[in-house]
């Protein structure tokens, strides 16, 4: 066969490099490289200062994000493509974040220094192990008696200190814990391989490592009870944050709101609800009794048994929706590899309803529940309530986020619930909007949902502004949206005791409510298609949704920008 020309073959590579450029920078940015290797650094050095509040791992940590400040400001942001200045906006944010809270942990640590400071010995310790450099193990058990008898004697003292602040108790707490914890993890490496540390270290290592426990607990016990929540009869204690640690954070999730103005949002919302609601209830004919309707509906749970066929049938039916109206890109493989499983009864105390990803996580009553239990779960995951919820936690919401995550702008792992939960419920809207709900059945099920997460909104922020106690949080969902009152006590339970930061309530409305608003400047207005816009979203990773925004509006930014974007305009 002839060989071919050099000319077909540079055509050939001009053609493959034009054609596969798209591809390459829709990937990456200038910036890729930068958050690609302080992840992996980052990960490396949390790997080896494992020891949790000790000043070593603290001042390294400062040193690596000055370390990477620096880098970063060394780029020319000028000149960087608008992906590249979004990412590199988002890496400033992250570090100055963690420098913020350093200094935090320093300030706090300055102020209980005086009672952990007696076993600091400790981590001189650690570090030689962690090189596994031979110790004098007679030198070394007196040093640990020696400690011993100090810390026993400050034991003593202690009711005679001050009280602490409930987050200086918290502080002292961790720094003893990671010297306990140092202390485990040089006694596990030499026992047993060092002879003379094998004789020498076993008893002083026991009285101390006991010591040390009896200590924190003791520390614990300092803390100021007047500071503390009380339990007001809930059995839920979290901690409230405070206005001003609201506004920091709202700040660094890029919400240019007070909480006072995102609570007067929710109530604006809520009041659409309710016009709603009264529509529904009245075409039910049961007048303006809403709470009538509503309980019409609790009653179309489906059998014992039946619950994943019923959520599978839901799941088809918006698909089907979603692809009659070319609404977004599917992969056939998101498509084939979601999974169910059923949640067992000690998770539903704190998940009452459905979770979801690529594990749809479903809700519903186990023979070894109680009857008021059964019946509470089973009317609160009725399939006109679930109409709202399949698709939020499956398809077009998280379970295809994390799918398009795993393959778009992979390295951006800027978590953020405004914008996963705020994606999922977005798509609660435009739905509602494109008349998914049949019925008035379903449009009592879908406002339902819409009325708990203007709830979400007024129950968190006033629990962290300390004017609302769990249990007039857990009244106000079953008085004001209709909960059933276990599901209503799991809901508050896992907002305040969950693994949820304090804003992740509201970040379901307030982020629905951005993506919404850029909806309507972007497709509304003719400038793109749903798919098209629905398909750059997701392209994007996950972000503040104000840097989706300027992403696809192309808006001008500045190494200094901040946020801006009042886009509350109902």
């Amino acid at each position: 066969m002839k060989a071919p020309s050099l000319y077909l073959l540079i055509f050939s590579v001009t053609v493959l490099s034009t054609t596969a450029q798209p591809d390459l920078f829709r990937q990456t940015s200038e910036v890729h490289d930068l958050i690609v290797n302080f992840e992996a650094d980052q990960g490396s050095l949390n790997r080896f200062y494992t020891i949790a509040g000790s000043p070593e791992r603290r001042e390294r940590m400062k040193a690596f994000c000055v370390d990477y400040l620096r880098r970063l400001e060394q780029l020319p942001f000028e000149t960087l493509s608008q992906s590249g200045k979004v990412d590199y906006l988002m890496m400033n944010k992250l570090l100055r974040y963690e420098m913020t809270s350093l200094d935090t942990e320093q300030k706090e640590y300055d102020q209980i220094v005086k009672y952990v400071s007696l076993t600091s010995p400790i981590y001189e310790l650690e570090k030689k192990r962690r090189r596994g450099l031979s110790l004098n193990a007679e030198e070394v058990a007196q040093n640990l008696y020696t400690v011993q008898l100090q810390l026993q004697d400050a034991l003593k003292k202690l009711p005679n200190e001050p009280n602490l602040s409930p987050a200086l108790v918290h502080r002292a707490e961790e720094v003893l814990t990671g010297q306990r914890t140092a202390l485990k993890s040089v006694y596990d490496f030499y026992y047993g391989y060092d002879p003379g540390f094998t004789w020498w270290i076993p008893k002083p290592y026991q009285l101390l490592d006991s010591t040390l426990q009896l200590y924190t607990t003791a520390i614990r016990n300092k803390v100021d009870k007047t500071k503390l929540p009380k339990d007001d009869g809930s059995g839920i204690i979290g901690n409230p944050i405070g206005r001003e640690e609201i506004i920091r954070q709202l700040t660094y999730e890029m919400i240019p709101y007070t909480p006072e103005e995102l609570i007067d949002i929710a109530l604006k919302e809520f009041a659409w609800c309710d016009k709603e609601m009264l529509k529904a209830s009245q075409e039910m004919g049961f007048g303006n009794d809403w709470k009538k309707a509503l309980e019409k509906v609790k009653q179309s749970y489906v059998p014992a048994g039946k619950q994943p066929e019923a959520m599978l049938d839901l799941y088809n039916q918006s698909i089907e929706f979603i692809k009659k109206n070319d609404l977004i890109t599917i992969p056939p493989l998101a498509e084939e590899t979601w999974r169910m499983r059923m949640m067992t009864p000690e998770q539903q105390k704190v998940s009452p309803f459905f979770l979801g990803g690529e594990l749809f996580q479903i809700s519903y009553p186990t023979h070894t529940m109680d009857h008021d239990d059964k019946m509470m779960s089973m009317r609160g995951n009725n399939p006109h309530f679930s109409r709202a919820t399949v698709h939020h936690e499956l398809i077009a919401g998280h379970h295809l986020q994390q799918f398009m995550n795993n393959r778009n702008k992979a390295y951006r792992n800027f978590r953020t619930p405004f914008w996963t939960e705020g994606w999922a419920l977005y798509w609660e809207m435009i739905l509602w909007d494109m008349n998914f709900p049949r019925n008035a059945e379903d449009r009592v099920g879908m406002l339902f949902w819409r009325m708990h997460r203007c709830a979400r909104i007024i129950f968190s922020l006033n629990y962290h502004l300390g004017k609302w106690t769990p249990q007039q949080c857990i009244d106000f969902l079953v008085d004001r949206v209709g909960h059933e009152r276990a599901n209503a006590e799991g809901e508050v339970r896992r907002s305040f005791t969950g693994r949820y930061g304090p804003l992740y309530q509201l970040a379901y409305m307030m982020g629905a409510i951005q993506f919404y608003e850029l909806k309507k400047a972007l497709v509304d207005s003719g400038k793109m298609t749903y798919k098209q816009f629905h398909d750059a979203v997701m392209r994007e990773n996950s972000l503040p949704v104000e840097f989706v925004r300027v992403t696809l509006t192309n808006q001008p930014l500045t190494r200094n920008y901040s946020t801006q974007w009042r886009f509350y305009t109902r």
